[in-house]
């Protein structure tokens, strides 16, 4: 009980529920492991009764935690989504932030609302504002601010107060857009993979043309360098800067003036670069290659090497200046991660000493000598924010509403930067992953290491803080995978299987409201993935707080009565409705029993190949037959794209706020982009968008597809004017 109690006191599960009725014991070996990724000694009697009592000690002695959140009143719960916040825009139809608010006053925190009688309470806004005296909880402006107690004992208590509204951003109405892994979409202009310029072009294409909201892209974030690269933009070096390779070099600003920058031969050297990248595109396009990432990246880097050595002009160069003064220690850290990468490759075990301290004394000499490095990869992140910034004013001009939605990663790569510069605040030892399901008897195990819950309050959340900010940047609305870790994620010690991991406990009030708080201020949606197992509660303090959830068709059922498919009008509005994602099978795939194939070709069944079949062809044509009970679907032969269509209609009739089309599905494409519990056996993140026969689809060519264009005709509001985006 003691060991138990200690756990709980540091939000260590003992037990977890697999599903209701049935409790699963954690091995006490693994408690004892993470609570010593916490600083906490539980591996003796003796030292477990004396972390207990300290713990115990310091709760009692302790006048307020680190970390307050004060949900400010918003506009009501229906109230439409404002348009996206710009710094150069006004702030039309929203009162300043730090102007009354009328409406119930504020419920106060309980351990503020706790404190002794005669307290002193003063407050230090983020502008500098000093409030002492009784403070007005109803007037405090939004943000993140400091708060100093002093109770008549002589105890004193620095907290960080987080002021958030009530809810995130909303769309203003109902709508749909496309959901697109960028790297699989190609144009004739891509050096062998999506771009930047590529994501611009559908944007600004889907807005005008298809009445599309919005755009759903996979995480832009840095990868780890080397040969070769983890493709899975899931597990990135670095979820505060997006990757370079993603650039779409004729956009850079100085590539116009390489003639009058650059020598005869750096000119021929770019212009063989240019003919080695027109290889790889149509190495991918016309002749079955799979998608070269470190390729592409080879050839993108030396490119930018020569663009390098053409001189800014003074507007250019003040824009740089300021964005490197914008993001401050985040940049300087992360360039200089690179550059050390570079030099000694991405595996710090490998790197000299006193490297793998960001702020020792050896890293700042290393900076110092390798200064160039550190400013070409500032440089990068620059230019990848710059194309990013066009990318979503092409979305905003072409009329969506919404329009680029990025996507958050659960986590890092425990060598990357991000893990080196806050080493601090990530558990030393530990990975995330998930239990075992009736999907995987043998749990997960994702390589990430996890944020300490305890340094994330006691920083204030400064690191989450500062790393939606700089997704936010220049997104019309964020996805954050794997949401429910906002409130526990399950930790694995090193050296055990997913099997012996636990839960860890998150202060899910104060991740909710630093990020309603980031997203009002950018004036973004925020989109949950909340598929799989999911705590009880957990989605309806999301819908609560605005979080819209994903909501995938084929496993929408009624699972506490009938089992049979949801009906269309019972779904919840607060969502993203889709047919597939980037780990399931494609529409036509699922449709034909393609990937229950794939899946027996890959070993990767755990029946036999016959039950299988059996039991996916008996839900497809359960789903078939309902919808043409709904009128959705025509009586006759089997239709493949009419099929697809009446899966997509169905969603439309559903109010689920915004509506996903996979990309690949409007070409009748088989091959799912990601399929897990695979790793070289199947060509996961490599494969581009393709037909039904498996030949790859440009950009161009899904501009004039009408197997693309009758899909999206089915979502378009049948009353709506011929231009109307649908949001």
């Amino acid at each position: 009980m003691t060991l138990a109690r200690l756990a709980a006191l540091h939000g260590v599960a003992t037990a977890y529920s697999p599903s209701a009725g049935v409790t699963v014991p954690v091995p006490d070996a693994t408690v004892v492991e993470v609570l010593a990724a916490l600083d906490v000694d539980a591996a003796t009697p003796e030292a477990l009764r004396a972390s207990l009592a300290a713990t115990e000690a310091a709760r009692d002695a302790r006048l307020l935690p680190p970390t307050l959140v004060l949900w400010r009143d918003g506009p009501p719960e229906d109230a439409p989504r404002q348009g996206r916040l710009h710094e150069d825009a006004p702030r039309q139809g929203r009162p300043p932030e730090d102007a009354p608010r009328q409406g119930r006053p504020p419920e106060l925190p309980r351990p503020l609302a706790a404190l002794p009688p005669g307290t002193d309470v003063r407050i230090t806004t983020e502008h500098g504002d000093e409030i002492s005296g009784t403070p007005r909880w109803a007037r405090l402006p939004l943000g993140v601010h400091r708060l100093q107690a002093r109770a008549r004992d002589g105890r004193t208590a620095h907290s960080t107060l987080v002021v958030a509204p009530a809810r995130v951003p909303q769309p203003s109405g109902r709508g749909y857009g496309v959901l697109v892994q960028l790297y699989s979409l190609l144009s004739t202009r891509s050096w062998g993979m999506g771009d930047l310029g590529d994501l611009r072009e559908l944007a600004d294409w889907a807005g005008r043309d298809l009445g599309a909201g919005f755009v759903q892209v996979n995480p832009l974030h840095a990868a780890v360098p080397g040969t070769p690269t983890d493709p899975s933009p899931y597990r990135p070096s670095s979820r505060r800067f997006p990757d370079p390779v993603h650039l779409r070099i004729e956009d850079v600003p100085e590539y116009a003036y390489v003639r009058a920058h650059l020598s005869a031969e750096e000119r021929a050297e770019l212009d063989a670069l240019t003919g080695r990248a027109a290889e790889l595109r149509e190495g991918v396009l016309r002749k079955g290659e799979l998608i070269d990432r470190d390729a592409v990246w080879v050839l993108k880097r030396q490119a930018l090497e020569l663009l390098w050595r053409v001189p800014l002009g003074p507007g250019r160069q003040a824009a740089l200046r300021r964005f490197r003064a914008e993001r401050g220690q985040a940049l300087l850290d992360h360039a200089t991660w690179c550059a050390f990468a570079e030099r000694y490759g991405s595996d710090r075990r490998q790197w000299p000493e006193g490297l793998r301290d960001p702020r020792s004394a050896a890293t700042a000499r290393e900076r110092d000598e390798l200064a160039d490095r550190v400013d070409f990869h500032c440089r990068l992140a620059w230019l990848t924010d710059e194309q990013l910034a066009a990318t979503a004013r092409a979305a905003r001009e072409a009329g969506m509403a919404v329009g680029i939605v990025h996507d958050l990663a659960v986590g890092v790569h425990p060598d990357g930067a991000d893990a080196w510069a806050q080493g601090d605040a990530f558990a030393a030892g530990m990975s995330v992953g998930a239990p075992p399901d009736a999907f995987n008897a043998r749990g997960q195990d994702w390589g990430l290491p996890p944020w300490r819950p305890d340094a994330l309050a006691a920083s204030g959340y400064a690191p989450y803080r500062d790393l939606l900010r700089g997704l936010l940047r220049h997104a019309g609305a964020l996805r954050i995978d794997h949401v429910m870790g906002l409130f526990r994620l399950w930790w694995v010690p090193e050296g055990r299987e997913p099997t012996e991991g636990t839960y860890v406990r998150y202060d899910a009030d104060a991740m909710l409201a630093i990020l309603a708080l980031e997203a009002h201020r950018a004036g973004a949606v925020v989109i949950g993935e909340d598929l799989g197992t999911v705590e009880p509660g957990v989605r309806e303090s999301l819908q609560r707080r605005g979080v819209l959830g994903t909501s995938v068709l084929w496993f929408e059922r009624d699972w506490e009565g009938t089992r049979r498919p949801l009906p269309p009008g019972t779904w919840r509005a607060d969502c993203v409705a889709t047919a597939t994602t980037h780990d399931l099978p494609s529409t036509a795939a699922r449709l034909t029993g393609e990937h229950v194939e794939l899946r027996h070709r890959l070993g990767l069944l755990t029946r036999t190949l016959e039950e299988e079949r059996a039991e996916d062809a008996e839900e497809v044509a359960e789903w078939l037959a309902y919808l043409r009970t709904l009128g959705l679907l025509e009586e006759g032969p089997r239709d493949e794209e009419a099929e697809i269509r009446a899966v997509y209609r169905f969603l439309r009739r559903t109010p689920a706020r915004m509506a996903g089309v996979w990309l690949p599905d409007a070409v009748g494409d088989r091959r799912p982009q990601n399929l897990p519990g695979t790793w070289d056996q199947y060509p996961n993140w490599r494969l581009p968008i393709a037909d039904a026969e498996g030949r790859p689809v440009t950009l161009e060519e899904l501009a004039v597809s009408p197997r693309l264009h009758a899909l999206m005709d089915v979502l378009r509001p049948s009353t709506a004017p011929p231009d109307a985006r649908g949001l």
